[in-house]
């Protein structure tokens, strides 16, 4: 093993032996270089006279770039985002997204997380969660409605194995928490190591849960972690901050778990993707929280590390672009206001449609799964079957919906203008009518 990975690996296994077992084999194995790196961080501290490190192209002290790119970046200047960012990203962009974390989240107030570490989106936040925390045969626990890529990214990519608990009760009135404490407690009594994700607003179905639920899922996963099992806890919080009822638990469930005991280790997954609107910049974070005896701090240093260096060897560094027009839009004056804006365009989305829904002609097509946040809405169809319908729908009625396993279908109300909502459901109720005859 590289000596600077098993120096890392020493400061956290001193500290924190909990979180050391919880790496994978990849996870052990992962450091961030020297070598270039380090000699040019050092150059550009003492080479004063000529500095030759740098692997970008300069005339003078700036960056070389062309008229035909900085024609259309009009307010930032070439050397703020032409140059590599580092791969633990812009320092002032972490600084500012971990203080926005704590108001956010005033549970966490007292708590000492780690600096949140830039990914290339929350997609790559959490693919580089994977390789960092799961070995083959690892069990995650998910809902049996999940995003479909986590299956390419923890089942493809890293062969884990996924253990699902059903997301509702059968009449689709509230989250199956008695399922979610069955099997992680099952699986926790069979394994030494258990991951969790945890995805809320959740994708596909648009449901948070409320402070109750929350409070509950939290003090399960901390008593199966007090009671000797390795808890790996992500919150894949790709939606927060779009919660749209008074009842709705408004913190990532990390703020609840952050610190707690030492066998349970939290980490956030996050990003301006949905809560900013900036889909195409692909900016995310993962940021840490354990419970250390001692060191806190250098276990936080080595896990940053760790996850800098995984995405150093995976696509070097994210988009110094993108980063900072991040890091300039949450210091805008009007960053919040813009912000509440859109937040309550799709609020009134997501109202609308509550109230169509409560016509009760549509019971005889469909059930509605809870949803209370995020983009999306689920039905259950009933008597045909949803990729049927969805293609019936499709070809006939030139409407567009997703199609998830033999009985669901999603709507993206996110992209669904408010005028349209009663003129889809009635499209769906008459595509399902037309597929009975």
């Amino acid at each position: 093993m590289n000596p600077n990975a098993q120096e890392l690996n020493n400061t956290i296994k001193q500290a924190t032996p909990h979180v050391y077992e919880m790496l994978s084999d990849m996870g052990k194995r992962l450091f961030f270089p020297e070598g270039i790196l380090t000699q040019s961080a050092e150059a550009k501290i003492k080479a004063d006279k000529i500095n030759a490190t740098i692997g970008i192209a300069k005339q003078g002290s700036c960056v070389l770039s062309l008229s035909s790119v900085t024609k259309y970046i009009t307010e930032i200047e070439p050397d703020d985002y032409l140059p590599y960012a580092s791969s633990f990203g812009l320092p002032e962009l972490r600084e500012t997204w971990l203080k926005k974390m704590y108001v956010k989240n005033p549970s966490l107030e007292g708590t000492v997380l780690s600096m949140p570490v830039v990914t290339s989106g929350i997609t790559h936040g959490v693919s580089i969660f994977s390789d960092m925390w799961v070995n083959a045969g690892d069990v995650i626990v998910v809902p049996d409605m999940t995003w479909g890529n986590y299956n390419m990214i923890f089942r493809v990519r890293n062969r884990a194995r996924f253990v699902t608990y059903q997301s509702y009760d059968d009449a689709l009135t509230h989250f199956n928490l008695d399922d979610f404490e069955r099997v992680v407690r099952e699986q926790a009594a069979l394994n030494d190591k258990i991951i969790i994700m945890l995805n809320f607003p959740h994708n596909p179905t648009g449901y948070s849960l409320n402070d109750n639920e929350a409070l509950r899922v939290a003090e399960i996963l901390i008593d199966v972690a007090q009671k000797g099992t390795n808890v790996v806890a992500a919150c894949d919080d790709a939606y927060f901050g779009l919660f749209f009822e008074p009842e709705t638990f408004k913190q990532s469930l990390f703020a609840k778990m952050a610190g707690r005991t030492n066998r349970l280790l939290a980490v956030k997954l996050d990003g301006p993707t949905k809560e900013d609107y900036v889909m195409g910049l692909r900016t995310g974070f993962a940021t840490y929280a354990v419970a250390a005896d001692a060191n806190l701090e250098g276990v936080y240093e080595a896990l940053e590390k760790k996850t800098a260096g995984c995405i150093r060897g995976n696509i070097s560094n994210c988009s110094h672009l993108s980063q900072t027009i991040l890091f300039k839009s949450m210091e805008d004056e009007n960053y919040e206001r813009f912000k509440q804006e859109k937040f309550d365009l799709l609020k009134s989305r997501a109202m609308a449609i509550k109230e169509v829904l409560k016509d009760p002609k549509y019971a005889s097509g469909f059930d509605v799964y809870p949803f209370n946040s995020g983009y999306f809405v689920c039905i259950r169809v009933k008597g045909v079957n949803a990729e049927d319908l969805r293609l019936h729908l499709l070809d006939n009625y030139g409407t567009g919906l997703i199609s998830i396993g033999e009985d669901n279908l999603r709507v993206a109300f996110s992209c669904l203008e408010e005028k349209d909502v009663k003129t889809l459901f009635d499209i769906i109720l008459s595509g399902i009518n037309d597929l009975r005859k």
